[in-house]
């Protein structure tokens, strides 16, 4: 299960590759200025992930018209998620999760993903500027997409 709406969001920095380079991205530097969502997905280069973050980038302005930033997290490396994204046409932030620290925090592993090993189960939690968590889902199997409506309700209210 994952966290529980009206938990404190556990703080965090990770990964992103830019065209400059690495780039930390940390987690309360959105405290007070924005919101949150976070899409954990397990794999980059995958059938479903694709379409997730490929749908999530065509509606972006959607969200940031909402006052929130969008994060994927998955365990894949940040040059993985970075080839994948430009691959893709992928426009929002990937984070790299290598060590599993963050979904293991959010309690969003998903153990085995196809016998090669434990992943980040696809997840979406929404974190309102005060640092607690609005919404939080995690879906019944890898293949099942978030309720991005309910993502959207969340930001909005």
């Amino acid at each position: 299960m994952p966290l529980a709406v009206g938990s404190k969001a556990p703080d965090f920095t990770l990964k992103t590759k830019t065209p400059e380079g690495l780039k930390d991205i940390k987690l309360s530097d959105n405290f007070g200025k924005k919101q949150t969502v976070l899409l954990f997905y397990p794999l980059a280069f995958t059938g479903t992930c694709t379409q997730e973050m490929c749908d999530m980038t065509s509606g972006l302005d959607q969200y940031t018209g909402l006052g929130a930033e969008v994060y994927g997290i998955s365990v894949d490396s940040p040059f993985a998620n970075e080839a994948w994204a430009k691959q893709n046409k992928i426009g929002l932030t990937l984070l790299s999760d290598l060590n599993k620290t963050v979904t293991k925090a959010y309690d969003v592993v998903f153990p085995g993903l196809a016998g090669i090993g434990d992943t980040s189960a696809r997840a979406a939690f929404v974190i309102g500027q005060d640092g607690v968590i609005k919404y939080a889902e995690q879906t019944a199997t890898p293949k099942d997409l978030p309720d991005f409506t309910a993502v959207k309700a969340a930001l909005a209210k």
